[in-house]
């Protein structure tokens, strides 16, 4: 089982705390973004991880040569600057086949979240995996969800309809790896590709009633948009078993 993430943006949100290095490589507490992610992801099923880089490719490189565990390599979009992250799933989608898990790289979860995930995707050729709260706004990539299905996924939906939240990761299979890829170069070859999210592409193959939905409501998770999310993730993984020994090591080591 391979998990690809997308970290080639900058996060210019988070200025200019990203001004020289990307948003994956932000700490949060005693470790970055993104080994937060491999720390999650190494307890789970997931043998094979792929980061697609971009800005600040070289310390992504450095972060994932120094690090331990599970397989993990780096794949380069050199048209970070010009694409949104439909786009980065182009210059990826050579990976894109088997069963495998796409994750924003800017989304922290606990191991659970993806557990879950692996654990209810066997049947649908594409899962979502959605929250929900009392109130959604412009920034939230908002869902509506029918009997398990996705009916649709965007941030402009009407928010009558609203009834959940993408948390930005999402499991494959074969077919769907195949239905997604196929969607995604002829998003790139027609229309305004380049300025598109991936999950364009995944709203799309909902309306014809290929994508199901895993609920992870009261499990823990955060995105990290900008110095406020960033804060706020701080508290997030404190809650996390491995926290108070991460902390421990950053304190021998610091």
């Amino acid at each position: 089982m391979k998990a690809i993430i997308l970290s080639a943006g900058q996060g210019r949100r988070l200025l200019p705390l990203t001004e020289s290095r990307p948003k994956c490589a932000l700490p949060v507490g005693p470790r970055s973004v993104l080994e937060w992610q491999l720390h999650e992801i190494a307890q789970t099923a997931v043998d094979e991880v792929v980061v697609v880089t971009g800005f600040g490719a070289d310390t992504v490189d450095a972060l994932v040569g120094a690090w331990r565990g599970l397989p993990v390599r780096t794949v380069y979009n050199p048209f970070f600057a010009h694409c949104d992250n439909l786009g980065t799933c182009w210059v990826a989608r050579g990976e894109m086949h088997g069963d495998f898990v796409i994750v924003n790289g800017d989304t922290l979860f606990e191991a659970p979240i993806l557990e879950r995930l692996l654990a209810q995707s066997a049947m649908a050729p594409v899962t979502l995996v959605t929250d929900s709260k009392a109130a959604y706004d412009d920034d939230d990539m908002k869902v509506m969800v029918a009997g398990g299905r996705l009916a649709r996924v965007g941030k402009q939906l009407d928010r009558a309809g609203v009834n959940g939240e993408s948390i930005g990761m999402m499991h494959f299979r074969p077919d769907g790896a195949r239905r997604f890829t196929a969607q995604v170069e002829h998003m790139m070859r027609h229309g305004s590709g380049l300025k598109q999210w991936y999950l364009s592409a995944i709203d799309a193959l909902a309306r014809e009633g290929l994508v199901a939905t895993c609920a992870i409501n009261g499990l823990s998770w955060c995105e990290i948009d900008d110095r406020a999310d960033l804060d706020r993730a701080a508290g997030v993984v404190a809650s996390w078993p491995a926290a108070p020994a991460l902390r421990a090591s950053a304190s021998r080591t610091g």
